[in-house]
């Protein structure tokens, strides 16, 4: 029966491979970034190492049951500006009709209420691999999932059910350019597409990203900020870890959340100094 046995696999806090099985961590590899300065903000975790990742992923087990039975479907926002907090607020606010989302117990999904959107991706990040389970399948509707019995992940597939489904516009994450390429060559302008994930990246992926995505996060990659500090066209927005808005639907959207929490974009003075010795 699913739920009853799941195994997902995710990189997470410094892009160490964890796996969880049943509810326990079974596996985690040395992180390839030592920090982060969103998880520095939240947890206090000043230097990212496997025990480290031990205890937060632990944490998430415990706090709101990630990969188990007991996981926590609907949530308000857990940041104040992030890309969940983003689809969310767009959808509630009718500016899009679903999201297309990869989460534990689901992989790929279709997803129309914010409520969920926020819950199931607001605390978690790079899922590679995950098993089903029946309280994430209840929540987000197993005819919007690709396979409710094998919860595969596969974006442009997620984008081609939306199609077919989902009304209007809707969101669908990415964390490469080629399936952001895909993806809008198949769907149009109805797909926001939103870069995810990024960390890392190079600077041809990071040249390509801009050119199809509407959103893109900059997770800890120096090549996505250069890019975008050298264009003038982009509108540039968060504190810790920086959000590019590309198009004027992924500009509106960024300016639309920021405005709901009082908060305004980068002015468009950039640093002397590099602010991101981390990277």
């Amino acid at each position: 029966m699913a739920g009853k046995h799941c195994r997902v696999v995710m990189e997470a806090l410094g892009k160490s491979r964890i796996v969880v099985e049943d509810g326990k961590v079974v596996e985690i590899s040395r992180p390839q970034l030592k920090y982060c300065p969103l998880f520095n903000k939240l947890l206090k975790v000043e230097d990212i190492d496997e025990e480290a990742v031990r205890k937060n992923i632990e944490f998430r087990i415990k706090d709101f049951g990630f990969a188990t039975e007991n996981r926590v479907v609907r949530a308000p926002d857990y940041v104040t500006f992030g890309v969940s907090e983003i689809l969310s607020t767009a959808i509630e606010n009718g500016k899009l009709d679903a999201a297309v989302i990869v989460a534990d117990g689901c992989g790929t999904a279709v997803v129309t209420e914010p409520a969920v959107v926020q819950g199931l991706c607001g605390r978690i990040s790079g899922v590679i691999e995950t098993g089903p389970l029946d309280v994430v399948l209840d929540a987000v509707g197993r005819d919007n999932v690709l396979d409710p019995a094998t919860t595969p992940i596969d974006q442009v597939k997620g984008a081609a059910i939306a199609m077919k489904k989902v009304p209007g516009r809707f969101a669908v994450t990415v964390t490469c350019p080629g399936q952001a390429e895909e993806i809008r060559r198949m769907c149009g302008d109805r797909a926001l597409i939103v870069g995810v994930h990024t960390s890392s990246m190079s600077e041809q992926s990071a040249r390509s990203m801009f050119e199809y995505c509407d959103i893109i996060t900059a997770c800890a990659s120096k090549a996505l900020r250069e890019v975008a500090f050298s264009r003038d066209d982009i509108l540039i927005a968060g504190n810790k870890v920086q959000m590019f808005g590309v198009t004027d639907l992924g500009k509106d959207l960024i300016l639309e959340k920021l405005h709901s929490i009082g908060r305004e974009p980068w002015d468009g003075n950039l640093p002397t100094d590099d602010p991101y010795p981390w990277l």
